[in-house]
């Protein structure tokens, strides 16, 4: 399937992008995660900003509504709510499947990749995360890991 950091995925605006493409020329670190506006894991934001002003690092956000339908709103809603309680500016990307049979590429390939915990396969909850070198490397982080302890 090749570099994750390769895979196409549309912003909330409908343009096609990269991972890659997402980050600068500082960007060795993109962290990668399924988020929620209606989750107990939610206040993440907080700290999924906190590290996206890291040089070296890029917070990319995918909501998805997967899970208790805890992100039901419009992509107004998300980044507007996310926005105002969070102060959040890293990109947040279209609304999109993590699991199943609609699941996207990227997060087929996330999937195959063995988390801090042993756990390798379906994504479990929201905010679940992962950190993706430059080379492709990924490292898998549970919902209850704290961001800041990621990078």
């Amino acid at each position: 399937m090749g570099n994750p950091l390769d895979l196409k995925f549309e912003t909330m605006e409908g343009v096609e992008t990269t991972l890659r493409e997402l980050g600068n020329s500082e960007t060795s670190k993109w962290v990668v995660v399924n988020v929620a506006s209606a989750c107990g894991f939610t206040r993440q934001y907080t700290q999924l900003q906190e590290i996206s002003q890291q040089d070296e690092v890029t917070v990319v956000g995918f909501p998805c509504n997967q899970f208790g339908a805890q992100e039901p709103g419009t992509h107004e809603e998300i980044c507007d709510f996310t926005s105002e309680k969070y102060n959040v500016d890293f990109p947040l990307m279209a609304k999109l499947e993590v699991n199943g049979e609609n699941q996207h590429s990227l997060f087929q390939i996330l999937n195959q990749s063995t988390g801090d915990d042993g756990y390798t396969g379906d994504i479990r909850w929201n905010f679940e995360k992962f950190v993706i070198t430059s080379d492709g490397e990924i490292s898998r982080y549970s919902s209850k890991v704290s961001p800041l302890d990621i990078v």
